[in-house]
């Protein structure tokens, strides 16, 4: 099953993908096309944390999504879709939000930590106590109210505009010590939207399969 992967990589790459272990830290919209893409690409342990239920509003955005699952928990889709496609894969699901009772999770030996929350206080907590560990960390930034495709990239946190949240992230991350930080986003600026927030599949799975390949990189470089 990985013969098209290895052709790019060598056996001594998928190896190495499969010793490594990648904690996703919400998987929703972003977080779940992570999960894909690395189970995809062999990585051996992925942990997949959210607290969440499948809701009919996540359909038109979220991998998991489907009207069979509506009102399961989101890791118990999730795990089972792993393992459907590398059944080898050892996943560690985590019913739970990321907060100081559930926070030991980091503690799992990770290789790197995807941070796909939405909530900021988590968010917050979240790169602040991977930091803290020494542990590798991305954060994605805001997908949502957004349409236009191909535009997320890679950079640090400090070298972000035309985000919201990358700029309240900066902030606050500044003034906790923080200097670095990579994180996904885009320069696209939002949309108008009369209520909430809007969403499109393509926008959320960009934003994921970029975070991916991102950590998929730096594995291979380890």
């Amino acid at each position: 099953m990985w013969s098209r992967i290895t052709r790019l990589i060598g056996q001594d790459g998928l190896e190495k993908l499969v010793g490594k272990s990648v904690l996703i830290v919400g998987i929703g919209g972003v977080g779940g096309y992570v999960a894909e893409m690395l189970a995809r690409c062999g990585i051996g342990r992925v942990g997949i944390m959210d607290f969440d239920v499948v809701d009919i509003s996540n359909i038109n955005r979220q991998i998991i999504a489907l009207n069979s699952n509506i009102g399961e928990c989101k890791t118990d889709v999730m795990k089972a879709r792993i393992l459907d496609i590398n059944p080898d894969c050892e996943v560690v699901a985590i019913n739970s939000r990321f907060n100081a009772d559930s926070a030991a999770v980091l503690d799992g030996g990770w290789d790197y930590v995807v941070d796909a929350i939405d909530s900021f206080e988590e968010k917050v907590a979240l790169i602040c106590l991977a930091k803290e560990k020494g542990l590798n960390i991305v954060s994605a930034m805001g997908a949502g109210n957004r349409i236009k495709p191909c535009t997320f990239e890679i950079t640090d946190i400090y070298k972000t505009s035309y985000d919201a949240l990358a700029k309240k992230l900066r902030k606050t991350l500044r003034e906790k010590g923080i200097t670095k930080l990579d994180v996904c986003y885009t320069k696209e600026p939002v949309l108008s939207v009369s209520q909430g927030v809007g969403s499109v599949s393509y926008v959320v799975a960009e934003c994921g399969i970029k975070t991916a390949g991102f950590v998929i990189d730096r594995l291979l470089s380890q």
